[in-house]
C-alpha cells in the first residue's frame, strides 16, 4: 500500500538497477533513485529507502556501490585518515559545526523518504561527533554536492580518478558484447548441427 503523505517517485531504471548488481554482486535493496553517476556514466551512488524491503532498518541513505570507488575509499581509510579528521572535529570548531550541519541535512534527506523509529536521530558514517566511515561520508557529498559534508568533500578530494584508465562502462560494454557474441556463436553451432 503506498503512503499518500509521501510524493510518489519515478521507477529506478531497470539497466541502472543492472549495473549495480554488476557492481555488487547482488540486486540492490530499497534503491530510491541513482543519487550519483560516475563521470563513466555508471551510478556510483544510490539513495535508499531507510527500511529495506525486508523490514530491516538502513541508515545508509546514501550507499556506495562503484567497486573502484568503494575500493579507493577503503585504501585512504586504512591509512589514518579517519582519526585524523576525528581529533580535529575536537579542536576545530567551525569543523565541528558543518559537521553537525551535515548531519542535519544527512537526517533531512532520509526523512523524505519515511521515518523509522529505530534509526530516529543516527544519521551514517559517525556523524556529528566523530568520523568511522568514509564510504558514507563521500557518497553523501557526491550526492548532496560540494559545501554540504566538508569532511566527505576533503576525503574525496584525497581520491585519485577512480574512473581511470578505463571506465566501467566501457569495460561492462565489452564483456556484454563477448557474452552476446558468444551466445551468438552457441547459438550458430547448434543450428548448423540440427541442419547436418
Amino acid at each position: 500500500m503506498s503512503d499518500p503523505t509521501r510524493p510518489s517517485r519515478p521507477a529506478v531504471d531497470p539497466a541502472d538497477l543492472t549495473a549495480v548488481e554488476r557492481q555488487l554482486g547482488r540486486r540492490p535493496r530499497g534503491v530510491v533513485e541513482v543519487a550519483h553517476r560516475c563521470p563513466c556514466g555508471e551510478p556510483d551512488v544510490l539513495r535508499t529507502e531507510p527500511r529495506l524491503p525486508d523490514g530491516t532498518p538502513f541508515p545508509t541513505t546514501y550507499y556506495a556501490t562503484c567497486p573502484r570507488l568503494t575500493g579507493a575509499i577503503s585504501t585512504l581509510e586504512s591509512v589514518g585518515v579517519m582519526k585524523e579528521m576525528t581529533e580535529r572535529l575536537g579542536r576545530d570548531e567551525q569543523l565541528a559545526a558543518a559537521y553537525a550541519r551535515a548531519h542535519e541535512h544527512y537526517l533531512a534527506q532520509r526523512a523524505e523518504l519515511g521515518h523509522v523509529p529505530e534509526i530516529d536521530g543516527i544519521s551514517a558514517g559517525g556523524m556529528p561527533t566523530r568520523v568511522k566511515c568514509l564510504h558514507v561520508l563521500i557518497g553523501h557529498s557526491l550526492a548532496a554536492g560540494p559545501g554540504v559534508n566538508p569532511l566527505g568533500d576533503e576525503a574525496l578530494a584525497m581520491l585519485d580518478d577512480w574512473w581511470q584508465p578505463t571506465s566501467c562502462a566501457a569495460a561492462h560494454a565489452a564483456e556484454d558484447a563477448a557474452e552476446d557474441a558468444a551466445a551468438d556463436g552457441a547459438a550458430e553451432d547448434a543450428t548448423g548441427r540440427a541442419d547436418g
